[in-house]
């Protein structure tokens, strides 16, 4: 409470969930939101990614005591997406030019779920004409990594950059 009573333009946090049941993190979420729309600007380390998914618009990864990764949420994703997209469709999907299948699930009766790969250079729009040209397709949406994902292989296989 002292923290924020005199409306500070910058807050310094670490790790502010710590210790905090799922309904008073969810109460100390809303008020570092809030603070954010009232234009305080909000620095905090933590571990946990679903908060960095939540709450961050800018963000930087350090580990090993330097910094791999730095930009905003939206950039860091770009930079990091698969060109891979799950796909719901009728029937199996066979392997066919225009996409590769990574992963196919039986939903029910003759429904599946996919994930496949578009190859380099190749767009959604693009792939997606030839899913249809194989299967009747129900749902279609690209696999965006969470930062979860990004954090672990960046960490486990050394920085891309």
């Amino acid at each position: 409470i002292s923290t924020v009573m005199h409306e500070p333009k910058l807050i310094i946090l670490d790790e502010p969930f710590s210790g905090f049941d799922p309904v008073n993190a969810q109460l100390i979420t809303r008020e570092i939101l809030e603070l954010k729309q009232r234009g305080c600007t909000i620095i905090f380390s933590t571990h946990r990614m679903e908060t960095v998914e939540d709450l961050c618009d800018h963000i930087a990864l350090i580990n090993k005591s330097k910094k791999i990764l730095e930009g905003s949420k939206k950039q860091v994703k770009a930079t990091y997406k698969t060109d891979t997209y799950e796909v719901e469709h009728a029937g199996v999907l066979p392997q066919a030019s225009g996409f590769e299948v990574l992963e196919q699930t039986v939903l029910e009766d003759n429904h599946y779920k996919s994930t496949v790969r578009a190859p380099q250079g190749v767009g959604s729009n693009q792939l997606i004409r030839s899913l249809t040209d194989v299967t009747e397709v129900h749902s279609f949406i690209e696999k965006i990594p969470t930062m979860s994902e990004i954090f672990i292989r960046l960490v486990k296989g050394g920085s891309d950059e």
